[in-house]
């Protein structure tokens, strides 16, 4: 190590002070101009066994080196020999050394820097290097098992989608495959469904043409009826024998028993058929030549709220010349109740599930009622019980609607079937199949024999009563149909759906007239007014909206219900609308 010079001199005067190294310290700390070819980090490091262990850290040099790191520079031979004399005690022979190592200096025959090899220092590096490498490795090994940790996974992912490569190829071939068969056997049948489309068309003309003829063949004898003279013999003869017979029998001796017989059994026939009102012609509109006006659905507010059931209230009908209404119920029972005060006139138990389907006889003097227990009863009020009950469907019946005659019923059911009934026979007269869901709804167009239906197969369906045929179906709604119902002239149908869409149909022309939103919610019964203008719209969401049918545009919502709304309809006068839904209620709306 290298001291400086006044350091050697003071360690001359007393060597047996041991405690005078420590102001050897201050001293050079003193005097640090003077020694300019001295190295002060060196004299300090080489006093470390000499000073005191507390000394401050402001008399330590700042290098640039990690914590806790202790560093070595190598030191020059003649402060390496200084130091060993120094500390052996050997003033005298430190003296004659530095009096001659001076003369040679000062002479020139010392030429380079003689530096002792500092093995501490070297080992140290070698330490330094060899912790550097076992930190690199063990970073290497930590990102080894990391990489191969990773590359587990990815082998694992690669097989796994392999094998869904595999399955997925596997799956198309089939697919392929099965498209395959699929084309050849659509293409052994093209033919025949081609072959079957033209008879279809063949037979549909031919129906309309004697349709056409057996109306002409009606007009002329109806003409013929009236232009018979009424003093026609044979007429006479006929009329008081079949009157004297249905009337006294007893009093008849001029007829045989054979002939008894059968007149009376045809009487009977002629009698109890009610099917002959959709067979006749069809009646003349009343309503072609009367314009009435759109009923004000945005001036409508809730009037009264009445809770006459124990669940909720699925359907209602409005008696058609009376102010009574008819309502019917999850609880299996229908109610009767005069408006718009809500007095219960009459309850009708029977049914043995929910009670969905009611409609008024358009007399007013009967009520049919549709259930989930499947069967259709019709209700006299006359006789104040059940006069019929249908069982003929094979599962629940959602609706039921009068002929405009009184003397049909039509039912619609989950079974994909509407189901016709004579009601004075008291039978089915035919059953309508083509939809290949349930039959939600039921509507007759006025004063016509057809009938149109609204199905989960997503189609609406107008049928000919007469022949059980399908004559029309419209497509567009995306989602299941709930209900259909025809304006007065019959000239418009609307439909709506569960994804709270109605639509309207011109049946004259066989298309679609308009589309409107009325809900997010499911679209669950719609009722025109008797100007065909307002439309009202029931929803899942508890509301009733009024549009117009002409640009539907929406007119007026009428909230009040705290749940689904199920059905609504506007009163015969347009004064009121009423509406039923699943909070038990059902609520007067003008």
């Amino acid at each position: 190590m290298e001291y400086p010079q006044a350091l050697a001199e003071l360690l001359k005067d007393d060597e047996s002070d041991d405690d005078f190294h420590y102001e050897e310290v201050e001293v050079m700390s003193e005097d640090e101009d003077d020694g300019a070819s001295e190295d002060l980090d060196a004299a300090l490091r080489s006093l470390k066994a000499f000073t005191s262990k507390n000394e401050p850290p402001t008399a330590r040099p700042a290098q640039e080196v990690q914590p806790g790191q202790v560093t070595r520079k190598p030191e020059v031979m003649d402060d390496f020999l200084r130091n060993f004399f120094v500390k052996m005690g050997l003033s005298r022979t430190c003296e004659t050394f530095e009096a001659e190592w001076y003369e040679l200096k000062a002479t020139g025959k010392l030429e380079g820097s003689h530096l002792v090899p500092d093995i501490y220092q070297r080992n140290a590096e070698l330490e330094e290097e060899v912790s550097a490498l076992r930190r690199e490795l063990n970073d290497a090994k930590h990102i080894a098992s990391k990489a191969s940790a990773t590359w587990d996974k990815f082998r694992k992912e690669r097989d796994f989608h392999r094998m869904h490569h595999k399955r997925v190829a596997q799956e198309k071939n089939k697919l392929v495959l099965d498209i395959k068969r699929l084309k050849e056997h659509y293409a052994k049948y093209e033919p025949t469904i081609l072959e079957l489309k033209r008879k279809y068309e063949v037979a549909m003309k031919e129906k309309m043409l004697i349709s056409l003829d057996r109306d002409k063949v009606s007009a002329k004898m109806e003409a013929l009826e009236t232009t018979r003279p009424i003093s026609s013999p044979q007429r006479k003869t006929a009329e008081p024998s079949l009157k004297s017979y249905t009337t006294a029998p007893q009093h008849s001796t001029t007829t045989s028993p054979s002939s008894k017989l059968t007149a009376q059994h045809t009487a009977n026939n002629v009698k109890r058929s009610g099917w002959v009102t959709v067979m006749g012609p069809q009646k003349k509109n009343p309503y072609e030549d009367i314009e009435f006006e759109a009923v004000n659905v945005k001036g409508f507010s809730l009037q009264k709220t009445f809770k006459g059931h124990l669940m909720s209230v699925a359907n209602l009908a409005i008696h058609p010349t009376k102010p009574i209404l008819v309502t019917v119920s999850d609880d299996k029972t229908w109610k009767m109740w005069h408006m718009p005060a809500g007095d219960l006139i009459m309850c009708g138990e029977g049914h043995k599930d929910w009670v969905a389907g009611v409609d008024f006889h358009p007399a007013g003097t009967a009520l049919a009622t549709g259930s989930g227990d499947n069967t259709v009863k019709i209700w006299d009020f006359e006789k104040q019980r059940c006069t019929v009950t249908f069982t003929d469907h094979k599962q629940a019946v959602w609706g039921v609607k009068y002929h405009y005659a009184g003397d049909v019923l039509a039912s619609c059911s989950l079974d994909h079937t509407v189901r016709l009934w004579d009601i004075p026979a008291a039978k089915c007269r035919i059953a309508l199949r083509g939809h290949v869901d349930s039959v939600n709804d039921v509507a007759w167009q006025p004063f016509t024999p057809n009938l149109a239906t609204a199905s989960s197969d997503k189609t609406v369906s107008i049928w000919d009563a007469r022949s059980g045929l399908c004559s029309q179906t419209f497509y567009g709604h995306q989602n299941s149909c709930n209900a259909v119902a025809f304006n007065l002239l019959g000239t418009v149908l609307a439909s709506t759906d569960a994804d709270g869409m109605v639509k309207l149909w011109d049946t004259r022309m066989v298309a679609e007239i308009l589309t409107i939103e009325a809900s997010k919610q499911p679209a669950n019964k719609c009722a025109l007014d008797r100007s065909g203008e307002m439309i009202a719209v029931a929803s899942d969401d508890g509301k009733v909206r009024g549009f117009t049918t002409l640009g539907g545009e929406l007119v007026g919502e009428l909230s009040a219900h705290e749940d689904a709304a199920q059905a609504v309809a506007f009163d015969p006068a347009g004064e009121y609308l009423i509406s039923c839904g699943s909070d038990n209620t059902f609520r007067l709306w003008s």
